[in-house]
């Protein structure tokens, strides 16, 4: 009885903690603000539900830990309706709210999704065995090898491709991730919205040399951004 109990009670703890805890860490970018906000609803569902299955096994344990055999089940169609009503309703919402997120061109980019007026910072990232080159197409096509540097609080389209084989092209903190492969672009949209250095890697296992492709990104203020850039097209200039 101790032990039901105990169990019931630190299942009550967690789940209050996950419910009530407001997360300390800001926002990096407009792609992991969308995904973590789709995460908190989806665990509002989630708790619930998992709360209520761990009640039920500890209490058939419980009720039923001295019977010597198993007794078949009664139909009940009242409660299969129930249950299948609900589980309608939740997997409607996970769709719906889902949906929201996966349709903004913030996690899946569209290529009519972005306007000029805009002036969204052009990348292509393009991965080969072993390593990365960054390239401004529409600032020169100048390459920064490994380093991509963007403006804060700016649209960034970055396209990513492969020299050879197939590689990953991932971001954690920014909440980037799409496959690079060869003859093929895929592009992935967002906006930084806390500036630092932001460390990305290959996810794909491309060879003996997989785990030395990283890449950093590089999120820095407008003024910081256009210096550079300056710095940047003078030096692929030969000025």
């Amino acid at each position: 009885m101790r032990k039901t109990r105990f169990a019931l009670a630190s299942l009550l703890v967690t789940v209050a903690v996950a419910l009530f805890a407001t997360p300390v860490a800001a926002q990096t970018s407009a792609s992991s603000e969308l995904i973590n906000q789709l995460n908190g609803k989806l665990l509002y569902i989630a708790i619930p539900i998992t709360l209520l299955v761990e009640v039920i096994l500890l209490y058939t344990v419980y009720k039923f830990r001295n019977s010597e055999r198993a007794l078949p089940t009664k139909e009940n169609r009242r409660l299969e309706i129930t249950w299948t009503i609900a589980t309608a309703i939740i997997l409607l919402f996970v769709g719906v709210a889902s949906y929201g997120v996966l349709a903004n061109e913030n996690v899946t980019y569209q290529a009519d999704s972005i306007s000029a007026d805009e002036d969204p910072v052009v990348i292509t990232a393009e991965a080969y065995q072993w390593g990365w080159n960054m390239y401004y197409p529409e600032n020169g096509n100048f390459t920064t090898g490994d380093q991509i540097v963007i403006p804060k609080d700016r649209p960034v389209v970055i396209h990513v491709t492969s020299q050879d084989v197939i590689h990953g092209f991932h971001v954690p903190e920014l909440a980037l991730k799409t496959d690079a492969m060869p003859t093929t672009t895929n592009t992935i949209k967002t906006v930084a919205y806390e500036e630092g250095t932001y460390q990305g890697y290959c996810t794909e296992f491309c060879g003996v040399a997989h785990s030395q492709m990283y890449f950093t990104v590089e999120v820095v203020s407008e003024d910081e951004y256009q210096t550079w850039l300056d710095e940047q097209q003078q030096s692929n200039s030969g000025e």
